[in-house]
């Protein structure tokens, strides 16, 4: 099994950072194969509509950081994205990535019975750990993102919310948070 962890946290050690190490420890025990990677250490555009994914092309153009990542999420299983929630939305870092992923469409995608180009049965964990501890605040990211991540092709979604972690670490002091992130990886990871 293929796992690869994105984390869209400017923080290198960040509550996206000791969630997703709760993943990466389920992963090793199960001889999984990880890939880490931290979007604010790559140098990358957003996408640029040059629409070249959707006129000859099946991949993003852009011959930059992402170009990898991107090959990474088509050729894993399991892909975990962690965003700390910023302004209310995702960082700049992960909408980035995000954006770059419409490449995952094809051409005809409005109209076709399978518009994405990701290979079915990949799993999606999304981490979205916000400062803010009000969980009616912010609960709108994920379901937009849902959505779009289904009519890529990935199947399976699991969300894990951490309302009011504002600090750089502070999830370390919620068991709950760190044992949701643990359940959903044990019963995908084998």
């Amino acid at each position: 099994m293929k796992i690869v962890c994105i984390s869209g946290s400017p923080r290198k050690n960040g509550n996206c950072i000791t969630m997703m190490q709760e993943i990466v420890n389920i992963a090793e025990k199960a001889n999984a194969e990880i890939q880490n990677i931290n979007l604010n250490q790559l140098n990358y555009k957003g996408c640029q509509a040059c629409m070249s994914c959707k006129t000859g092309k099946e991949d993003c153009v852009l011959d930059d950081d992402l170009k990898d990542v991107l090959t990474a999420i088509k050729d894993c299983d399991v892909v975990a994205l962690a965003s700390p929630v910023y302004f209310g939305e995702v960082t700049a870092q992960m909408k980035g990535l995000i954006d770059r992923m419409y490449a995952y469409l094809v051409p005809n995608f409005k109209t076709a019975e399978t518009p994405g180009r990701i290979a079915p049965g990949k799993t999606v964990i999304c981490i979205l750990p916000q400062g803010q501890p009000d969980e009616k605040m912010f609960g709108d990211i994920f379901p937009k993102y849902d959505n779009f991540l289904k009519f890529m092709g990935f199947s399976n979604t699991h969300l894990v919310r951490a309302c009011g972690v504002m600090e750089a670490g502070a999830v370390k002091n919620r068991e709950d948070l760190l044992e949701k992130v643990r359940s959903i990886a044990q019963n995908i990871i084998q």
